[in-house]
């Protein structure tokens, strides 16, 4: 490395940073050559013009001596850290850009004296104490003597590029869970399956049950629900679910949960509510909606044990391009932005990356499954909206929901669905899980119909080609080995063109449920369904 001529340092007095700017240029990432060989009268004009070009470089460049005092502080630096050239020279590099991270600059400091030069990310801060990325690139210069005098530092700002690179990988992260949680959720529901079935069906059955007996059916019935619950929150997760959507005024969900919230959460916590008038409708599952919110107020609940302030706040947002540059989830557009903000324990920095992950929970082992954020997300980008998350510790935390809006007028509209015997119809019911055929078998025959079993596509095929003109309606999975559900499908629906099938699936995957519905299947019976979600199913297609 050029020795520095410390001896010129002196030289122009008033202008003690400028002989440093002479000797250190060759090392700054500029491709403008300059002239150092310039002497006497022209030295000074010279060197204040290799001055005014370090104040128009783009990245921060500063030097300091090696009590880590600052000597020379160009413009960028004072853009990209806030401190103006006055501030920041005589102070020390550790009382202006480091606040709990020393270590790292120590660890560059010993580096750069041994080898002469360091090149590496540093976290850092600002004079606002926002915290910020840099790739940092550290150059040592010596005096005549060759003796260690300076450290001239060059910083680039990443804090940008490193926030979208954490989303990328995070958006990595979650799609490969959800695509692990669906096919897990999918064996779950053909366990659950029978196990609900038969705890709904033996009462009917066994009329000599004993009370004992019966409550522990119940308990049994009870339990496998909860366990459904489970897995439609992990669907949530990995696919959404695919419920009928609406078009929903956010205002009226909101002031459900404030109602509850206020009936049920400790009068330790304060609720505060500011949702603006004439706000936008979404079109979503309300149910889902309303699952999300509560979840959301739920987790402040528990962050707040000693009490606090939770506010809901609900407006109109619109975002522009630029906003889409600084966070890939969003596009440009309309949104409700719906806003949970508590004053609780606060998220740490090491684990707010990984909050959205199933099972991930800071909670007790029996306060929480660690699906209540896993959940929020699944359905928030199943409607084609984004979440964003601010916190830190001892201060709260700050959820922003962003809901795609739609111009459309809301509207209110239920349909009841009576649920009736069967009348001898005959129904092919087909599935590979041998439990949930004999199971399902029982019940239709215990409400009035008569059944027939096919374990796969093909057997299913075969036992229609004999009594299609006496099957009323096919009950069929989607997901078996040897023949799939869907082409099963297209071949029963070549033998016969007005064929009546249900189409069943314990993963509920909207591309499969899109290629049934595409070859005329018109009813769609998630696993674990109950006794009268197929009772129901099945009469809404018959009549």
């Amino acid at each position: 490395m050029e020795q520095f001529e410390f001896s010129n340092f002196q030289q122009i007095k008033g202008q003690q940073d400028l002989p440093i700017l002479d000797k250190v240029i060759n090392y700054l990432p500029l491709s403008v050559p300059f002239d150092t060989t310039v002497v006497d009268k022209s030295a000074e004009q010279k060197i204040r013009e290799q001055a005014v070009l370090l104040d128009v470089v783009t990245d921060a460049v500063f030097i300091r001596g090696l009590d880590n005092k600052i000597i020379y502080w160009n413009k960028a630096a004072e853009r990209l850290y806030g401190w103006t050239g006055e501030e920041a020279v005589e102070k020390k590099v550790s009382e202006i850009l480091y606040k709990d991270n020393k270590t790292e600059q120590e660890t560059a400091f010993l580096a750069v004296i041994k080898v002469g030069e360091w090149r590496g990310e540093l976290n850092k801060i600002t004079k606002h104490n926002k915290n910020i990325t840099v790739e940092s690139h550290w150059k040592l210069l010596r005096d005549e003597t060759g003796q260690p005098k300076f450290i001239l530092t060059v910083d680039a700002d990443m804090t940008e590029k490193k926030q979208l690179e954490a989303q990328f990988l995070r958006t990595q992260r979650l799609e490969n869970l959800g695509i692990l949680a669906g096919g897990i959720a999918h064996d779950l529901n053909n366990i659950l399956t029978p196990i609900m079935t038969i705890a709904q069906l033996l009462p009917l059955t066994l009329t000599n049950i004993d009370e004992r007996n019966q409550r522990m059916l119940r308990i049994l019935e009870a339990n496998t629900k909860r366990g459904a619950d489970l897995v439609k929150q992990i669907l949530s997760f990995a696919r959404g679910n695919e419920e009928k959507c609406s078009l929903i005024q956010i205002a009226h969900l909101l002031l459900d949960v404030e109602q509850i919230i206020k009936g049920t959460f400790p009068k330790s916590i304060e609720i505060k509510t500011d949702v603006k008038d004439n706000l936008w409708v979404v079109s979503a599952d309300a149910t889902q909606l309303h699952q999300v919110f509560m979840n959301l107020v739920v987790n402040a609940r528990d962050a707040m044990p000693h009490g606090g302030i939770l506010t809901i706040t609900a407006e109109n947002q619109l975002i522009d391009e630029n906003y889409t540059k600084m966070n890939t989830q969003a596009k440009v557009g309309s949104y409700i932005l719906v806003t949970f903000a508590d004053t609780g324990v606060g998220i740490s920095k090491d684990i707010i990356n990984k909050i959205f992950d199933p099972f991930f929970t800071t909670k007790e082992v029996d306060k929480g499954t660690g699906l209540g954020l896993s959940t929020v997300l699944g359905i928030i980008k199943n409607n084609r909206g984004f979440v964003e998350v601010h916190s830190e510790l001892q201060k709260g935390s700050i959820f922003k929901i962003y809901l795609p809006a739609t111009n459309q007028t809301a509207s209110i509209a239920k349909d009841n669905v009576s649920v009736a015997e069967g009348n001898g119809e005959i129904i092919l019911f087909v599935d590979d899980e041998v439990a949930i055929s004999e199971v399902s078998k029982n019940t239709l025959e215990n409400h009035g119909y008569r059944v027939l079993i096919a374990n796969d596509g093909i057997e299913a095929i075969a036992i229609y080609a004999q009594n299609k003109l006496t099957i009323k309606v096919v009950i069929m999975d989607l997901m078996m080995p040897s023949l799939d559900g869907v082409t099963a499908i297209q071949a029963l629906r070549k033998m016969n063109p007005d064929v009546q099938i249900i189409a069943m699936s314990g993963s509920n995957f909207s591309e499969e449920k899109t290629q049934a519905q595409n070859f005329g299947v018109r009813e769609f019976l998630p696993k674990p369904f109950t006794t009268s979600d197929l009772l129901n199913t099945l009469h809404m297609l018959l009549h």
